[in-house]
């Protein structure tokens, strides 16, 4: 076997580190620019629990965005997970949103909080008087993304 010379070993090595960078700035520039929602909240909410209501405002954030939904099951491994809280007041604005369990990609973390900002008001949570809903974000390489609530599920 012959012995490759240190010159051509820092050439390939560069251009692996090149090759490795460019996947990971492609995947970070999805990102870069939150998306403007389309859906306004609607009526109220009927929900009378919290877990009704979960599920009320993650319908809200798939009308909201629903050219980032990923649509089908999402691959094996994921760009980010993250979990967030997000406080929501008797008329269905946003109080605060809190993130429990960062993302590895740290870009996709203001990203996310980002996007639920922009999606506010949600349904109005009339009957609780006002709710904390949490829930896990998928988030593809491609910036599209499931909610765990409304998931079909990963390979």
């Amino acid at each position: 076997m012959l012995p490759i010379a240190p010159p051509l070993l820092r050439t390939l090595r560069t251009l692996l580190l090149l090759a490795a960078g460019g996947v990971a700035g492609v995947a970070q520039a999805q990102f870069a620019m939150v998306p403007s929602p389309l859906a306004a909240a609607g009526a109220p909410s009927e929900a009378d629990t919290d877990q009704v209501y979960k599920l009320e405002a993650a319908k809200h954030l798939y009308a909201s965005y629903p050219m980032r939904v990923f649509k089908g099951r999402m691959p094996p491994l994921l760009y980010g997970v993250m979990i967030v809280d997000t406080e929501i007041d008797a008329q269905g604005q946003i109080v605060d949103v809190r993130v429990r369990r960062p993302p590895a990609a740290p870009e996709v973390g203001p990203w996310v909080v980002a996007m639920i900002r922009k999606a506010g008001p949600f349904p109005a949570p009339a009957k609780l008087g006002k709710a904390v809903y949490t829930d896990i974000w998928l988030v593809h390489k491609s910036g599209n993304f499931q909610l765990d609530t409304l998931t079909e599920g990963q390979n």
